[in-house]
């Protein structure tokens, strides 16, 4: 297990480990090329906390938006620098930055759910940073669930590890792109815009985040902080 250092060491002090063999072709989504990942799980597994309308609406409707804006704007972007054309750098620019952050968003608020009760405990090494940064789980909880609430009109709360700091934060993100630190590796997201819940909850926010916690997936969270830090082990 990876215990969480006390401290922050400045990037220049840390023993560098020499980085994994990496081609650009590795994982390469070529511009334009981005696909609406899959589901993990049914439409309908899980009802006791998002219904199934909803979810296909989000996901088939809301996400695949995102994908194809996205699409469309690395294209125009590629079609400005084969041209030399930047009139309208600004707008594809917007466009790349609101679309590419609602399509990774969603990706990672798929697999941050599993259906109700099945996620259990945070795992080891999660468990521990979550003690050293908020005291536990139920101030962890406490944290996040006030941060979602708090978001001023649509937005995100994420659990993220900042590899800066070596520790975990929660931030909120309002339009996808804003109020976030750069660098940090997100863990586990919760979306509250008013799509993630309307139907079911209505303006009933605080009730959609309390529900949302016994969905939280603690194995894919583990996942990806271990997976981070067995990649980076001089952030660890």
């Amino acid at each position: 297990m990876h215990l969480p250092h006390q401290h922050y060491t400045a990037p220049s002090q840390c023993t560098h480990t020499p980085p994994p063999q990496f081609s650009p072709t590795t994982h390469y989504v070529p511009p334009g090329h981005h696909v609406l990942p899959p589901l993990p799980y049914a439409y309908n597994a899980l009802e006791k906390v998002i219904d199934e309308r909803t979810l296909r609406i989000h996901h088939d409707k809301h996400h695949r938006k995102y994908v194809e804006d996205l699409n469309k704007a690395e294209l125009s972007l590629q079609a400005a620098l084969t041209n030399g054309d930047f009139t309208c750098i600004k707008h594809w620019e917007k466009e790349l930055a609101f679309n590419g952050s609602g399509h990774i968003l969603h990706s990672l608020y798929w697999t941050s759910m599993s259906p109700s009760d099945s996620g259990g405990q945070p795992h080891p090494t999660t468990q521990a940073y979550l003690d050293r940064d908020f005291g536990g789980v139920p101030h962890f909880w406490a944290q996040f669930s006030a941060a979602a609430n708090a978001v001023e009109g649509s937005g995100w709360c994420a659990l993220c590890y900042n590899p800066y700091f070596r520790s975990l934060v929660i931030l909120q993100a309002e339009k996808h792109q804003n109020l976030t630190q750069w660098g940090v590796v997100p863990l586990l997201v919760c979306d509250v815009w008013e799509h993630a819940y309307y139907l079911r909850y209505q303006n009933e926010r605080a009730q959609y985040v309390k529900n949302w916690f016994a969905l939280v997936n603690w194995p894919e969270v583990e996942l990806r902080l271990a997976h981070f830090l067995a990649g980076r082990p001089d952030q660890r």
